[in-house]
């Protein structure tokens, strides 16, 4: 019979791959919180993300657009991760929004910029742009400033 002695290894080093991602997270994510800008940054992402009909009537708009569907080609729904890597900014008492946020089309990508007021329960668009991620063009459907 052999005594063979096992050393075990430390919990550090058993564990690391999952430890340390956890501790970087636990230590960036409240500083980042913290920060008044990106408090309300992530405040109005919130916003838009709850708020459908926002960039919904955007891209209806957008996808009637020729050199839309010529370029980026049908824009798909916006999916939530897309919101959320977005930015948003409200102003005028929740009233205002400045929104950009990534599209998908079936012919390519880019990026939707949209400016509107909300008056009653409906957005006003002011500026609906889309630029394509490619041709680094930008498209634009309706601008009134």
């Amino acid at each position: 019979m052999d005594n063979d002695l096992v050393v075990k290894e430390s919990w550090l080093k058993r564990n690391w791959k999952w430890s340390v991602p956890t501790t970087i997270v636990f230590i960036f994510i409240p500083a980042l919180l913290l920060t008044s800008n990106s408090q309300e940054n992530i405040t109005d992402i919130v916003r838009a993300y709850s708020d459908n009909s926002l960039y919904e009537k955007a891209i209806e708009k957008a996808n009637s657009n020729k050199r839309i569907l010529q370029t980026v080609g049908i824009i798909q729904p916006i999916d939530k991760l897309a919101i959320l890597e977005g930015n948003a900014v409200y102003t005028n008492s929740n009233n205002s929004v400045e929104l950009s946020i990534r599209i998908k089309g079936t012919k390519g990508n880019g990026k939707l910029d949209i400016s509107a007021d909300k008056i009653g329960t409906a957005w006003k668009y002011k500026k609906i742009i889309v630029r394509n991620k490619n041709s680094k063009e930008e498209i634009v459907i309706l601008n009134k400033f």
